[in-house]
């Protein structure tokens, strides 16, 4: 892992104060790693952007403070601050403890600052600014607010921004908020002040130096580094569904003691997959990623069972945003100690950068969210010195029969997670998404900045929050009818002078601690038929009156959308049972569903495969070139279809809409658009779409009942809402190039 260049002869290191040197020494490091070496002449004199790219546990951390801390301790004649943004409160107390160990020495003092920190630390950082200040960007949007006034002072000695987990920013509200904030704190500071970003995934160089350094990302300097050189060892087990009677009654008692709690519709595969997990991952330190905090529930007390059962201890841990902060770490401090061995199951919570120790498996049921988030994940395995990462892939399937959906028929699941990991050994990641509007986080900058200033002009606005190309998909006519429309709900009011100040309610919510977050858990809707409830789940695509979603196994029509109540009222849809692919909610990108059409298309027998996994796959192949899906889009007979695009979810998602807008019902679930009409009036449809143009997109979504979708959308004129939420969840170009493309039948029909 280490580049060949050792202290003695480095360039880089000789750069560095003779103290971080002497630390350097300290740690018995032989040479510095090749991100840490290229940093040190990028970072050390304080004046550019630099983005830093490695694998996890690469040394990112030491490549940006090693040359910071060599400039503050080069001008220790003046204080200086160094503002560390972070996207958790864990990970800052997980750097806290690792830059204080560096930083005692250098007599450099380091602040965490969040909501469980004492009063008294953040005053006295407030009374003498210095050293390394850690922040998430919520605690920063509350300085803002509450400490506007002081704040030129406390700025005034910051040499430079460092955001980590840069990646996790990038595309979203949050992500929209810290890019405003850190234009905000320059403004504060009076200069421009050097960003470095640390990330271990960044798909699109391009688009993560856009986000640094909107105005000016052709001067982001880039460091990626090429050492890891880590071997990869994947397997993908394949399982196909059948009901826990058949599953116990197979002859052996794998599935004896704590079945007991099981009901009858438990599916078995999932009772075959827990089993293997238990046998091979106990005695060591691993973590189970399943694909919903209920399964992590699931999966956590049927592992917890089998320990019971064989008398041992329990080594599994359970780990989602829903358990209390102590339970959550009882989870961390047992995977952090190593011994005895701990394995966590968990959802996204342990993605991101928190010391968790050294992981010999990483474990994914289902399929990935994406495979940014499997490199993630796997950057949690393998990393002790030679160490491979793991990576064991569990595939959920179910039995065919005369009615099977065509996804069912083609092994959805299994040949996408096949993909995402062909993509992932290739090297490729999904790049952001980075053209969303997020008009909502602008409300909440707009308040924010009223409130630091004591009131704002527009022009004021305008000039520190959208010339500075953080918002820079808005035009003026976008801000002056988001300012109009504040003002009619009472969020601002203007006095004599043009002075924009808070209004009747926007003081109660600047007041709210709520306030500092610029988004929103998405908010699950109740499904009621007849009166009747049917369950809740959250919706994540454009849902209309009419369309068909899926919810517990079937396919239910949607009546009526209350987004008051989150009450969706549904009745039965025809159609018989719905796919058994289980997606994720994450959006699928088009290279994913191209590199799907790929492995279709293929002969090759993956190694990576186990044989249950590769008869599967053998039986999607066999289907996919029995239907002539090589050649065609369509299939179906009589009055429905299916089409199939090979692009990506918001390609799909759009294609519905425009679809029911000229007068069709379809559902997009995943790899196929399913369409109540005959092939023939499907081509007549898509011919019907490619004539639309811009100015009927305004009717196309006034039919969407949930755009309100992130935390401040309530606030915005109707089409900035529109137009926002057109940018987040839907891409028309791409559905209108679909639909010209083949508005004439295909030569498969």
């Amino acid at each position: 892992m280490n580049s060949q260049a050792s202290n003695s002869d480095s360039s880089s290191f000789e750069r560095l104060h003779p103290e971080v040197q002497q630390w350097v020494w300290s740690q018995g490091w032989t040479s510095l790693r090749d991100a840490q070496e290229w940093a040190v002449p990028a970072l050390v004199d304080g004046d550019r952007d630099v983005i830093i790219a490695a694998s996890t546990a690469a040394g990112k951390t030491e490549a940006a403070f090693l040359p910071i801390l060599t400039h503050l301790k080069n001008r220790q004649d003046t204080p200086g601050v160094v503002l560390y943004v972070s996207p958790l409160k864990a990970l800052i107390n997980d750097q806290w403890d690792r830059l204080s160990r560096l930083c005692e020495r250098l007599e450099i003092p380091v602040t965490a600052w969040h909501g469980d920190v004492a009063a008294s630390k953040k005053q006295r950082f407030l009374k003498s600014p210095a050293g390394v200040l850690l922040i998430t960007p919520e605690s920063l949007e509350a300085l803002f607010v509450n400490r506007g006034t002081t704040l030129p002072g406390a700025f005034a000695a910051l040499r430079y921004i460092v955001v980590d987990e840069l990646h996790s920013f990038i595309g979203s509200e949050r992500g929209k908020q810290l890019q405003s904030l850190m234009q905000r704190v320059e403004l504060v500071a009076g200069h421009k002040l050097p960003r470095v970003g640390l990330s271990a995934t960044l798909g699109d160089m391009a688009l993560a130096k856009l986000f640094l350094r909107p105005a000016d990302a052709g001067n982001v300097t880039v460091i990626e580094s090429r050492t890891s050189g880590q071997q990869l060892l994947v397997q993908i087990r394949g399982y196909v569904e059948q009901p826990i009677q058949v599953a116990m009654s197979a002859g052996n008692n794998r599935h004896d003691e704590g079945t007991q709690q099981d009901d009858g519709e438990t599916a078995g595969s999932r009772l075959d997959i827990a089993q293997h997990l238990y046998t091979a991952l106990r005695g060591s330190n691993n973590l189970i990623f399943p694909n919903s905090r209920q399964d992590v529930e699931w999966y956590s007390d049927r592992l917890r069972a089998l320990c019971e059962r064989d008398g041992v201890a329990n080594e599994f841990w359970p780990h989602h945003g829903s358990l209390s902060k102590e339970l959550r770490e009882d989870t961390e401090r047992a995977l952090k100690a190593g011994t005895p061995p701990a394995s966590g199951v968990c959802t996204s919570t342990l993605e991101l950068g928190i010391d968790i120790g050294n992981i010999n498996t990483v474990a994914q049921i289902g399929c990935p969210p994406s495979v940014a988030s499997l490199r993630q994940r796997l950057g949690r395995s393998g990393r002790r010195a030679g160490e491979p990462a793991i990576l064991r892939a569990y595939c959920r399937e179910c039995p065919l029969d005369v009615n099977s959906e065509l996804s069912d028929q083609l092994r959805e699941g299994l040949v996408q997670t096949i993909a995402m990991v062909r993509l992932l050994i290739a090297g490729w990641f999904e790049p952001p998404r980075t053209k969303g509007v997020h008009a909502s986080t602008l409300v909440q900058q707009c308040l924010s900045s009223i409130a630091q200033l004591g009131g704002a002009h527009a022009s004021q606005l305008w000039g520190n929050l959208i010339a500075s190309q953080a918002f820079a998909h808005l035009d003026k006519p976008d801000f002056l009818g988001l300012l109009k429309t504040l003002g009619e709900k009472k969020l601002i009011v203007q006095d004599s002078s043009g002075l924009l100040l808070p209004g009747e309610l926007g003081e109660r919510l600047i007041n709210h601690y709520e306030f500092y977050s610029a988004f929103t858990s998405d908010e699950e809707f109740r499904l009621m038929r007849d009166g009747k409830p049917l369950g809740s789940l959250p919706v994540s695509k454009p849902l209309a009156v009419g369309q068909r979603i899926i919810f517990g196994g079937r396919r239910w029509q949607v009546q009526q959308v209350d987004l008051q109540a989150r009450i969706i009222v549904v009745a039965a849809a025809r159609g018989g049972d719905a796919p058994f692919f289980e997606g994720l909610g994450a959006q699928v990108h088009d290279r994913v569903r191209e590199e799907m059409r790929a492995v279709l298309m293929d002969t090759e027998r993956y190694a990576f495969l186990d044989n249950s996994a590769k008869r599967l796959l053998d039986e999607a192949r066999r289907t996919f070139n029995e239907l002539g899906l090589g050649t065609r889009y369509l299939y179906g007979s009589g009055s429905e279809c299916y089409l199939l695009t090979w692009q990506g979810d918001y390609t799909n998602d759009t294609l519905a809409l425009l679809l029911k807008h000229v007068g069709l019902t379809c559902e997009s679930t995943g790899l196929a658009l399913t369409v109540d009409a005959s092939e023939a009036d499907t081509v007549h449809a898509l011919s019907a779409i490619s004539a639309l143009g811009p100015g009927d997109i305004q009717a196309i979504l006034a039919g969407v009942k949930n755009k309100i979708r992130e935390k401040w959308d309530w606030a915005l004129p109707e089409p900035l809402l529109m137009k926002s939420f057109a940018s987040t969840h839907l891409d028309f170009q791409s559905a209108l190039e679909f639909a010209a493309a083949h508005s004439v039948p295909d030569q498969g029909e």
